[in-house]
């Protein structure tokens, strides 16, 4: 602010106080003041002494800002100009600059098709120039190839790296150099060629190597090719075929070529045409141009309706004979199946129950009913329904059919458009119907040399339908079912007086009032299956007595004497028990016999409501046994006449 100003403002605060009514009377004339030369040395600080703070005009902020900015802005300008004067001082005078051969004048260019043929001839052009003020000496051009690539003059193996001489390159020079190669590689995949140059300069020992330039390939096509053939859909255990057509598409032989294939989860591989070296892995050698191989891999596919599968194959070669691996890819190829419902949805019953607890008992007839209906959505023709039995072997002389015929070479049961009068001849989508046969299951007898008899009944079905392509094709599909037999466990009760191993005491035949001791023999057996938990319990009447003694005492036998009840915990009964040779199980019990009068002429009991139970070890289903009575007429006891079997007075 000038003086002018000044004075303005200080009239302006004048003018105020005169108009007011609280300063106008405070306002005092003063005495005019005369100049002097004032010679007072300024203060240290820049603070004028007594100026009043309302006569102070700060510097606008922005203002200070501005300048602030614009000095870091000068100073940053300098400070970029500086460096690149270190830069340039550096470079010329020490650094690559001041060499004659410098690397970075050097220029190597590498020019061609950017999309190359896999297995086919590729010619290169590679330009190398000096813009150095010196030559470069004893050149040479250092090529390093992608794995896979070979010479287009010697194709026997891979060619790794090149080194082509150039010789001297003078200063300005140029030189342009062309290269063959075949480069490999599957479709879509790319590889770079790297090209360095090597030299040395005049008056020098020292050997020089520029950077690597890259440049980079992309394959239009695999030198190798492989298609995939098959259903593209299948059912869950059924077998299947999958054909893969393997042909060359290069100019040159193919050296080495290996085949790996890559099963989806599920599937079991069971035999191929050309036999694998290691599982999935197949050496297939050399492929010359046109030549093609057809492989076809059978196995079995598991899994659930609704599932897709993949299979994966890869087609390349090794650097070595001793290489376990494919190292350069060459063609890849994925198939998808679905896993779908069976073609033919096939149900077995046994006696109108199906599932893995049918059970059936020695001697009995078994009804066998096959449940059939097409899933596809097209009709299937020259349907063959075939039911195979193994296992327990059965009497063919037993086996009856009203739709079926027993075939006893083969032990099975075959139904076709002939044996159910044309209805397997065409079956329309969705069309359902059931065959049938009978048979009697051999006797306990029969039975008795074999452990955990079963019966298998194994259906199979082939049919015939068009398949994607339009080809007739044969589909197969298949339902089981298990038959087991229960165990025969028998259990028997004999009473003995003359063959007492306890010894016998009272009247023969019993009287009224007076005890006479019998002993009761408990007796188990057991044909085919294992009994796990066997226990018999039986029932004293109140006339009868335990006399506490049983034999062998090894056994388990509890009595109760509140209610009259014995029970022998028998545990297990192994299977053969009490057949072919084998010993009974068994328990002797001693009891006493007191008949009333009331009893006088009849034929008491002296054990009664025998009952066995336990479980079958191998249907796991319970067993339960029972044995009649015990009477007084024990006709089992040698010496024994049944006219001593009624009570007298």
């Amino acid at each position: 602010m000038d003086s002018s100003e000044h004075e303005k403002e200080k009239i302006e605060r004048l003018r105020r106080a005169m108009y007011s009514r609280s300063l106008s009377g405070k306002i005092k004339e003063h005495p005019r003041r005369f100049l002097t030369q004032d010679r007072t040395s300024p203060p240290e600080d820049w603070e004028k002494q007594g100026q009043n703070p309302e006569d102070v005009i700060a510097e606008p902020s922005n203002t200070a800002l501005t300048k602030n900015i614009f000095k870091w802005f000068i100073f940053a300008v300098i400070a970029f100009i500086i460096g690149i004067a270190v830069f340039f001082a550096y470079y010329f005078i020490i650094g690559g600059g001041a060499s004659p051969g410098a690397s970075s004048n050097i220029g190597i260019s590498v020019s061609g098709p950017p999309n190359v043929p896999g297995g086919g001839k590729t010619e290169l052009q590679i330009t190398v120039s000096n813009r150095n003020s010196t030559a470069l000496q004893l050149a040479d051009l250092l090529i390093t190839y992608p794995a896979g690539t070979r010479s287009s003059t010697d194709v026997a193996s891979d060619v790794l790296g090149k080194r082509i001489s150039i010789g001297t390159l003078e200063q300005g020079g140029v030189r342009n150099i062309p290269v063959q190669a075949i480069f490999s590689g599957a479709e879509g995949q790319r590889a770079t060629v790297k090209v360095a140059l090597e030299y040395r300069l005049q008056g020098s020992s020292a050997i020089f190597v520029t950077p690597e330039t890259e440049y980079e390939l992309t394959f239009s096509s695999s030198p190798i090719s492989i298609a995939i053939e098959g259903n593209k859909e299948t059912v869950s255990g059924q077998p299947m075929i999958i054909r893969l057509n393997i042909s060359s598409n290069a100019e040159v032989p193919i050296r080495d070529v290996l085949l790996s294939v890559g099963y989806p989860f599920g599937f079991i591989f069971s035999s191929a045409d050309v036999k694998p070296v290691r599982p999935g892995v197949w050496e297939l050698g050399d492929i010359v141009p046109g030549k093609s191989i057809s492989i076809s891999i059978r196995g079995t596919l598991i899994g659930e309706s609704g599932d897709e599968r993949m299979f994966r194959t890869t087609l390349g070669t090794r650097t070595t004979k001793n290489s376990p691996n494919i190292d350069t890819v060459l063609s890849v190829n994925s198939y998808n199946v679905a896993v779908s419902k069976p073609f033919l949805d096939m149900a077995v019953s046994v006696n109108k129950e199906s599932g893995s607890g049918v059970v059936v008992a020695p001697g009995d007839t078994v009804d066998v009913s096959i449940a059939w209906q097409n899933n596809l959505i097209t009709p299937i023709t020259d349907a063959v329904i075939v039911a195979r039995l193994s296992g327990v072997e059965i009497d063919g002389q037993t086996v009856r059919s009203t739709d079926g015929f027993y075939r006893s070479s083969d032990s099975v049961v075959l139904w076709d458009k002939n044996t159910t009068k044309g209805t397997l001849a065409n079956l329309a989508p969705g069309a359902k119907g059931t065959v049938g046969f009978s048979f009697i299951m051999p006797s306990a007898q029969v039975l008795e040399a074999l452990k955990n008899p079963k019966l298998t009944i194994t259906v199979h079905a082939a049919v015939k339908r068009l398949s994607e392509s339009g080809v007739p094709e044969n589909l197969q599909a298949t339902a089981s079912q298990i038959v087991k037999v229960a165990s025969n466990l028998e259990v028997s009760a004999e009473g003995h007086y003359y063959e007492n191993p306890f010894g016998s005491v009272g009247p023969m035949p019993p009287q009224s009032g007076a005890e006479t001791t019998y002993a009761v023999i408990l007796n188990v057996t057991n044909t085919t299956n294992k009994i796990t938990g066997a226990k018999l319990t039986a029932h004293l009447p109140p006339y009868v007595r335990s006399l506490g003694m049983y034999i062998p005492s090894s056994e388990n036998i509890v009595f109760n004497n509140t209610d009259g009840t014995i029970t022998w915990n028998i545990g297990d009964i192994e299977s053969g028990v009490g057949i072919r040779g084998n010993p009974p199980r068994l328990v002797a019990i001693a009891l006493g016999v007191t008949p009333s009068t009331s009893q006088i002429g009849q034929i008491p009991a002296i054990l009664q409501n025998i009952s066995l139970s336990g479980t079958d070890a191998s249907t796991g289903l319970a067993v339960t046994r029972s044995a009649p009575d015990v009477t007084t007429n024990i006709l089992g006891d040698a010496g024994f006449s049944s006219t001593n079997a009624t009570v007298v007075r």
